[in-house]
C-alpha cells in the first residue's frame, strides 16, 4: 500500500523568524510556494493583535489578506492548531474557554480552513502518578471538545487534539478521549515525535494512533539518556531523558518505522513539517521535508 500524503508545514517552523520580523507571514507563504511544500498550517500562540499569526484579536482586514495572500500563491491553508484548557474546573471559566475555541472555529472558517487543533490541557507536565488528576479531568475535556466539535461540525470544520502536552501526550489518552467524545468530525493530529516526551516509543506509539489520524506532523528529536550532561538547550521527556529538537531526519526517532507504518495504514492526507531544532529554520526546513518526502518516494 503507497500512502497519499501531501507534504507542506506548520506555521510554528518559521517562528524563529516570524517572531522576530525577519519575515512576515505573507513571506513564508511565498517562501512556501516556491518549496517542496504543498500547503501551510497556521499555528497560533496566543490572542496578540500583534501576531503574525492570525488570532481572534487580529484585525479582521489581516486574516482576510492572509487569506488572499495564501490563494495568490497557490499554497492552501490546511489546519489551524490553538491551544485551549478544556480541564478547568470552574463551570464559568469552562464556558469561556469553549466560547473561545468556538470563536477560533468561525477564524478556521473565515480562513477557509477546514481542520482545526485546539489543545484541551495546559501543557505542562502533572508531578507522580497524574491518573487520578487525569480522570477528574476526562469528563469536562470529553464534553467541551464534544460541543465544540458539533459546532464546528455545521461549518464543515474537523477539530482534534494533539499528543501535546505531557498530561495528554500518551498515545492511550489521546484515543480514550476520542472515543468518548464520539464525533466523526473529532480526531487527532498526530504528531510521530511529541511521543518522546511521554517515554513511548514512536515506531510502536503513531501506528495505534493512525486510525484516527486528521493530519500527521513530522518532527525529530535528539534524545540522550537521563544521566547524561549535554548542557544548555535540552529540555526533559517526563521520565527524565534528555531532548533538543533536530532536522527531520538528523535526530534519534526511527521515522524509517514511523514512515512504514503510515504507508501500510489507510491514512491519506495533509503531513506538516514541524521544525524545532537550532539551525536556521529555512534549512531546516528545505532537508527536513526533502528526507521526509524521501521516506515515502
Amino acid at each position: 500500500m503507497t500512502a497519499d500524503i501531501t507534504f507542506g508545514f506548520s506555521s510554528y517552523s518559521f517562528h524563529s523568524k516570524l517572531s522576530t520580523g525577519e519575515m512576515t507571514l505573507p513571506q513564508v507563504i511565498d517562501w512556501v510556494a516556491a518549496s517542496e511544500g504543498e500547503h501551510l498550517e497556521l499555528a497560533v500562540l496566543g490572542d496578540d493583535p500583534d501576531s503574525p499569526i492570525p488570532n481572534i484579536a487580529s484585525d479582521p482586514a489581516y486574516v482576510d489578506s492572509i487569506r488572499a495572500s495564501a490563494d495568490s500563491a497557490g499554497v492552501p491553508l490546511t489546519s489551524l492548531a490553538i491551544g485551549a484548557d478544556l480541564s478547568i474546573e470552574d463551570p464559568e471559566e469552562l464556558r469561556s474557554q469553549v466560547a473561545r475555541v468556538k470563536e477560533y472555529v468561525d477564524l478556521a472558517e473565515r480562513l477557509g480552513i477546514t481542520r482545526m487543533r485546539h489543545d484541551v490541557v495546559p501543557h505542562a507536565a502533572q508531578p507522580g502518578d497524574d491518573t487520578p488528576a487525569f480522570e477528574r479531568a476526562l469528563p469536562s475535556i470529553v464534553a467541551a471538545s464534544k460541543e465544540i466539535a458539533q459546532y464546528a461540525a455545521g461549518r464543515g470544520i474537523t477539530t482534534s487534539l494533539e499528543n501535546h502536552g505531557f498530561f495528554v501526550q500518551a498515545a492511550d489518552r489521546v484515543r480514550r478521549i476520542i472515543h468518548a467524545v464520539d464525533e466523526p468530525n473529532f480526531l487527532t493530529t498526530l504528531d510521530v515525535g511529541n511521543f518522546v516526551c511521554v517515554d513511548e516509543d514512536p515506531a510502536v506509539s503513531v501506528p495505534q494512533n493512525l486510525p484516527y489520524a486528521m493530519v500527521v506532523h513530522f518532527k525529530d528529536f535528539y534524545i540522550r539518556p537521563a544521566d547524561a550532561a549535554p548542557g544548555e538547550g535540552w529540555f526533559r521527556s517526563r521520565g527524565g531523558k534528555h531532548l533538543r529538537g533536530a532536522v527531520v531526519g538528523n535526530g534519534d526517532i526511527d521515522l524509517r518505522a514511523v514512515a512504514r507504518a503510515i504507508r501500510e495504514s489507510d491514512f491519506s492526507g495533509y503531513a506538516a513539517i514541524e521544525f524545532e531544532g537550532w539551525e536556521d529554520c529555512l534549512l531546516g526546513c528545505e532537508r527536513g521535508i526533502a528526507f521526509a518526502k524521501s521516506l515515502f518516494a
